[in-house]
């Protein structure tokens, strides 16, 4: 049976997650500027631009504090209810954000699919709270 707290749990991951895809995008423009000769250098040197800038490195450990959080979620619960509610929400959360951050418009299609997706993870969710 699915508890309060677990969805609550399942919500937090898809708002740390969704909510960090695109300021983690925002964060590491200009990565792809850096251009070294051997492949050792060119990650070293990435890893060095993206772990210098503090708008990278708080969304990047909010975003592993998800991770940590999906981690527990797969273990206490179903794996069938986990893994669309996780994914569908995180979808939905990043479009949101995303265009709050002035990153993409959302069009009627985006609006009918985000519909789509909240249905789908009430379906699922109603499902395993009636077994």
């Amino acid at each position: 049976m699915t508890s309060v707290g677990m969805v609550i749990s399942l919500l937090a991951v898809s708002a740390l997650w969704g909510i960090t895809n695109p300021l983690l995008k925002r964060a590491s423009i200009g990565i792809e500027d850096i251009n070294m000769g051997n492949p050792f250098m060119q990650t070293v040197s990435e890893i060095k631009f993206l772990a210098s800038r503090l708008s990278y490195v708080i969304p990047f450990l909010l975003n592993q504090a998800g991770g940590l959080l999906f981690v527990y979620s797969l273990g206490a619960e179903d794996l069938s209810l986990v893994v669309p509610f996780t994914n569908g929400l995180t979808f939905l959360v990043t479009t949101v954000a995303g265009f709050l951050l002035g990153e993409e418009n959302m069009n009627r299609t985006t609006w009918i699919g985000a519909v789509l997706v909240c249905v789908g993870i009430f379906l699922c969710l109603a499902d395993k709270t009636m077994q």
